[in-house]
């Protein structure tokens, strides 16, 4: 068969396949289990393939790569467009072979194993701090009840199950006793994974430059910094920075028409998790504005006066984002101006 490229719907156990010659006619329309996959494309001369981004992408690209065929990533809402009618796996296998060939087609880098390893790191720590609120939380809850409460930070509500364990001037029931301890076991657990983590995380940092150079921004610390280096892998795939920062969601939505240009608030769309730790750093870079004597410190003083706090910090994690993608690619570090 002459084919040219290939469409791959991924799924769990059930690949669809959609293949056309150098004429644009359909040649190839094929169901395959999970197992086959390889063993067929082994088959097949080199061509042009193209898959959703999805979860197991990044590993069959790596696979399907190393058969020597051209392996190109698309974004799902980037391939919704070119679906006919009705939704299948035949449709959606079509319309990602028809999406692979357009020129001006936004695809997504294929990270390496040691990349997704930093970002599973990352996946697994926001998960565990997120359990560890939950515990704070119902404790904080629990102890309320009796007439006891705690100040807010976690520092405190730990000061608490200290005090509990200890005796010391908390008197409960001994099944509220019981059940607090035992959240506080946890607790204790989760702290010595959250910090076993970071200490991986910290180790993979020291040994990527493009993670220290993006330490250097004020409000990225060790976290921001390995999670952009391990999700960007390719800065030269966006434009510009204002490319990259839509893809992050921190620019105005548009709703233009007519000539007439109406932007409303942040997008949202793209990565909410490193929109997240940005703008969890520009509010660090809001609060040391009043003793920041560079350029960046006069210009959100200006900005405070004139605007809420919630709609500078989304600004300055703008800039930051913006900022990030400039050394990435010039592989600077940061001058502060």
């Amino acid at each position: 068969m002459d084919i040219t490229t290939i469409g791959i719907d991924l799924a769990k156990s059930v690949f669809q396949l959609h293949g056309i010659d150098a004429n644009e006619n359909v040649v190839l329309q094929k169901t395959l289990r999970r197992g086959r996959v390889l063993a067929f494309l082994t088959k097949i001369p080199p061509c042009l393939i193209g898959m959703e981004a999805c979860a197991t992408a990044h590993y069959w690209a790596r696979e399907i790569t190393s058969l020597g065929h051209k392996v190109r990533l698309i974004p799902p809402a980037y391939v919704k467009p070119y679906v006919k009618r009705q939704k299948n796996d035949a449709a959606d296998a079509e319309a990602i072979c028809e999406a692979v060939t357009r020129p001006n087609m936004h695809f997504v880098p294929v990270k390496t194993t040691e990349q997704q390893g930093v970002l599973v790191l990352h996946r697994s720590r926001d998960l565990l701090m997120r359990q560890r609120t939950m515990l704070l939380n119902a404790v904080r809850a629990h102890l309320s009840e009796f007439g006891y409460i705690a100040a807010q930070g976690p520092q405190k509500t730990l000061d608490l199950l200290r005090r509990l364990e200890e005796g010391d001037g908390i008197e409960l029931p001994d099944t509220v006793i019981t059940a607090l301890l035992s959240l506080g076991e946890q607790l204790s657990t989760l702290q010595r994974a959250i910090r076993g983590i970071e200490k991986r995380l910290l180790i993979w940092h020291r040994q990527n430059t493009a993670s220290q150079r993006l330490e250097t921004i004020p409000g990225i610390g060790l976290i921001t910094a390995t999670a952009l280096a391990a999700s960007v892998p390719d800065p030269a795939v966006f434009k510009s920075a204002r490319q990259f920062s839509a893809w992050l969601g921190l620019v105005p939505k548009q709703n233009s028409s007519g000539g007439k240009t109406r932007l409303g608030r942040v997008s949202k769309m793209g990565n909410g998790y490193l929109r997240k730790l940005l703008v969890v750093g520009a509010t660090s870079v809001t609060r040391r504005a009043a003793n920041n004597e560079t350029r960046t410190g006069a210009w959100v003083r200006s900005l405070l006066e004139r605007k809420p706090t919630r709609l500078v910090t989304v600004a300055i994690a703008n800039k930051t984002a913006r900022t990030a993608w400039a050394l990435l690619t010039k592989e600077e570090v940061y001058k502060a101006s």
